[in-house]
Formats: C-alpha cells, sequence, structure tokens
C-alpha cells in the first residue's frame, strides 16, 4: 500500500512514530508534500528514510497568497534544483473555499498565473502533478488541458468536484486520489465504485480528513482507504492494494517492486 499524498512534517510534527507505523502496517512507501514554509523539514525526512519516503514539492495557493512574485521565483527555482529528488510538481493549483475568485479579481489572476509557472516548471522537469482544486475543479482542469497536460500526467487529489468533471477527467487520462474522507459524499463513493481502478490513487492527506474521530491522520490509515473502495466494489482488499499500488508506481515513476497481491482478505 502507498499515501500518494500526506504531509509528515507539518507545523513541526515529528513524523518518526508515523513513519514506524506505516513500516509496521507494511506499506510500501509514503509520498509526504512540502511547501516552501517546510520543504527543508520534508527533504530531511525524505534522505533519513530514503526507498521508503518520496518527496513532492508544490506551491499552495495559502503559500502564494503570503509571498512576493520575487519569492515564488526563488522557491521555483529551489525546486528546479531538487529535480533528481522530487517526483512530482505539487500540490499546486486553486482554492475556491478559501479564496472566492468574485471578491478579487486581481488576487485571483496572480493565483492562476503562479499555478499555471508550476504547470510549465513540471513540463520543464518532466514531472507529473499533483493538483489541489478545493471547489475550483472546472478551472484547474482547464487550465491543466490548456497546457498540454496529457494521460498519466495529472492527479486530481482529493478529488471534490461533480460527476460529469470527473467523468472528463478520466476520459483526458488523468488520475483521481480518493482520501480519508471517502464516504464524505456520494460523488466521491460513486468514483470509487465505479470509476476505472487503473485510474485511482489512494492518500490520506494527513494530518488532515483523519477518519477515526479525535486522533491525527497518519499514513497508515491508507488501509481504511483501500478497504472500502474494496467493499464499495465487492472486490478482495489485496486486488485493490495491488492495482492501486501499480498506478501510484506508474505516475510517480516509484523505484519499488510491485507485490503481488491478487488474493486479500
Amino acid at each position: 500500500m502507498i499515501d500518494t499524498h500526506c504531509h509528515l512534517v507539518y507545523e513541526g510534527t515529528d513524523p518518526e512514530p508515523a513513519i514506524a507505523r506505516a513500516k509496521q502496517a507494511g506499506m510500501q512507501a509514503i509520498v509526504t508534500c512540502g511547501y516552501p514554509r517546510d520543504y527543508g523539514r520534508n527533504i530531511g525526512v525524505f534522505e533519513k528514510h530514503q526507498g521508503f519516503v518520496f518527496l513532492t514539492l508544490g506551491l499552495h495557493p495559502i503559500d502564494i497568497k503570503d509571498l512576493t512574485g520575487q519569492e515564488v521565483g526563488q522557491y521555483l527555482d529551489n525546486v528546479r534544483t531538487l529535480r533528481d529528488r522530487i517526483l512530482a510538481v505539487g500540490e499546486i493549483g486553486l482554492d475556491y473555499h478559501w479564496f472566492e475568485p468574485g471578491k478579487d479579481k486581481s488576487e485571483d489572476k496572480r493565483f492562476k498565473q503562479v499555478f499555471s509557472q508550476c504547470l510549465e516548471l513540471a513540463k520543464e522537469l518532466g514531472k507529473p502533478v499533483v493538483l489541489h482544486t478545493r471547489k475550483a475543479e472546472q478551472a484547474c482542469y482547464d487550465i491543466v488541458t490548456a497546457h498540454g497536460f496529457k494521460k498519466g500526467q495529472a492527479c486530481f487529489h482529493c478529488y471534490g468536484g461533480g460527476m460529469t468533471l470527473a467523468r472528463q477527467i478520466i476520459d483526458s487520462g488523468f488520475l483521481i486520489s480518493l482520501s480519508s474522507n471517502i464516504d464524505r459524499s456520494k460523488n466521491t463513493r460513486k468514483i470509487a465504485r465505479s470509476f476505472p481502478l487503473e485510474q485511482l490513487l489512494t492518500e490520506t492527506d494527513s494530518p488532515f480528513l483523519s477518519p477515526i474521530p479525535g486522533k491525527k491522520n497518519e499514513p497508515a490509515n491508507v488501509k481504511l482507504v483501500v478497504e472500502r473502495i474494496a467493499g464499495l466494489r465487492g472486490m478482495p482488499v489485496g486486488e485493490v492494494d495491488r492495482q492501486t499500488t501499480a498506478n501510484a508506481v506508474k505516475f510517480f515513476n516509484l523505484p519499488i517492486k510491485i507485490e503481488n497481491n491478487k488474493g486479500g482478505e
């Protein structure tokens, strides 16, 4: 099993206990996402746990809000120098939950400009992108396709949009990542139940979206996502695990061996 998106060092969190529990649970990999405020610590965790912890780096819209244009450029230059260490550029995108586009058109324009810069950087580096699209799913899809991204080059992380767009995303050959809050909506359950399994990834987005009330989320809980997908599809857990792991290995070009879990619970 692979947690394809989490934040191991968010706000100074000690990642070691969570990593240890993930290894004990038999997971094959964790992909941690870094931002300007914490990418140094994420690199440190990646270097300490090479072969198990992998890294993406991106610019969340919240980060863009607090950075000058020069600081954005400097950070993207830093990402450029780390091209051999990162799997993907992300998470990047737009957020219309925290930043409504109609309130400040100049701000929305800047968010889109920086998003475009990030997409162009990913193309330059030959990396896929992990997309943050909260309440901005259609806008992000339109921008990604306008930039020429093709099959297998983009993942809609923690997708929360409608079914019509979800089918467009799949028809375009992109991937959708299902998180620990898989039961948050009928649409998410429909995607988990009936969309091509070959285009689904599993994640926790930890420490957010905990499936266990009163506890922080962590990568080991990705097992619950796999189990829920299996239950919705009426498939063995091992078969869903094998396919979603293979999807992650292919999307991120992960240097790990896929276990043959055709059986399972």
